[in-house]
């Protein structure tokens, strides 16, 4: 069961699970029997405050520790060709969200650059270039590692390098008119 957006729901954990605190990224563990509170779950992660009102985000992986079963990305379309290998790529950048806002990276405007080079015939090099929403984002090199990891395990995709700038800055005029509606701001 994946929750959208967002939710209010009181869970005491199966197993001690490892999480990453919000915003400063610092990984933790949280014990079997801690009482959490679900505050979203989108891209396959939840974001949940624990006992202490603390938020941290427990990867997908993780859902068991929840009760809840991991979130199954079926956008993938079968095919190497270079079309279809972009069309995968944004379309799993898309599954990816600021655990503090529930608009994935993509619709942010955090992803500047998608490029392709070819290998093989059907194998690619991808090259990603990304910004975050604040320089001091402590949850930057998480994203960065959750896009790494997304488009790494997509067809046709040999090795997959993601950058992080911060030139030119991110400011709410990248993000498109579905995540503004979304955020309220328009």
């Amino acid at each position: 069961m994946t929750m959208t957006g967002y939710g209010r729901e009181s869970i005491c954990l199966l197993r001690d699970v490892n999480v990453v605190r919000i915003p400063d990224g610092t990984p933790d563990q949280l014990p079997k029997g801690h009482l959490i509170t679900l505050s979203q779950s989108l891209g396959g992660h939840f974001t949940v405050f624990d006992e202490t009102g603390h938020m941290v985000r427990i990867a997908g992986e993780d859902a068991d520790a929840l009760g809840k079963e991991p979130a199954i990305h079926s956008a993938i379309i079968s095919g190497t060709d270079p079309e279809t290998v972009e069309k995968n790529i944004w379309d799993v950048l898309r599954t990816i969200y600021d655990p503090e806002i529930p608009v994935n990276i993509v619709e942010l405007g955090l992803v500047y650059h998608c490029g392709l080079k070819p290998r093989k015939e059907s194998d690619f090099e991808v090259h990603i270039i990304m910004t975050l929403t604040a320089p001091g984002c402590g949850m930057g090199p998480v994203l960065q590692l959750d896009a790494e990891a997304a488009v790494k395990a997509l067809p046709g995709v040999h090795s997959v390098r993601v950058e992080v700038v911060f030139d030119p800055p991110w400011s709410r005029d990248r993000m498109s008119e579905a995540a503004l509606l979304q955020l309220g701001m328009i």
